[in-house]
């Protein structure tokens, strides 16, 4: 039995930095070559670590299994009903699991708890694992998938909140706006 668990936390926690470096080493690998002489990590240093915190209308969500960061994921506010996610991400060794999945589900219901409507994020078009999950998870495209995605660059996506069944995340998590729970599942 797993004992996963949900943590808000924030972008400076130790236990992020493993999947942080290595969501760099992706970026890198799947964009190197687009960006020619730039590289692509500056794309995961664009934002603050602060527009990630409860103060400033975002949160940043670990997902623990037995301590280590397995997964993750982020929003910021981008209006006062809209919360963009950024981010998501799962430790490489461990995906087909549903992790980023679940990630997902926590990040929509922080929102919701949060107050916002509607999600809205961008995927890179080199990223078809991605647009698999937000499509499949009610998420819709602002882009034309028959377009060049190339050209594009970033493909956004948009989901509200208000719409969307409430599902309760399956595992346990510790909310910043609340007294920390933990526990494990």
């Amino acid at each position: 039995m797993r004992s996963d668990l949900f943590v808000y936390t924030s972008l400076q926690d130790p236990r992020a930095l493993p999947l942080i470096e290595e969501l760099g080493r992706e970026y890198e690998s799947r964009y190197g070559d687009f960006y020619l002489q730039e590289s692509a990590v500056p794309e995961i240093e664009r934002y603050p670590a602060e527009v990630f915190t409860p103060a400033q209308g975002g949160n940043f969500l670990l997902l623990l299994r037995k301590g280590r960061a397995v997964a993750g994921g982020a929003f910021k506010r981008l209006d006062a009903d809209t919360a963009e996610f950024k981010r998501i991400w799962t430790d490489s060794s461990l995906r087909r699991q549903g992790l980023a999945r679940s990630v997902l589900v926590e990040l929509e219901a922080q929102a919701l708890r949060q107050g916002y409507q509607r999600v809205y994020l961008t995927t890179g078009f080199r990223q078809p694992e991605a647009v698999g999950l937000y499509l499949g998870h009610g998420y819709r495209r602002l882009f034309d998938p028959t377009a060049d995605l190339q050209a594009l660059r970033k493909l956004p996506f948009e989901k509200q909140l208000s719409l969307a069944p409430r599902s309760h995340s399956p595992l346990p998590s510790t909310h910043p706006l609340q007294a920390p729970m933990l526990s494990g599942v």
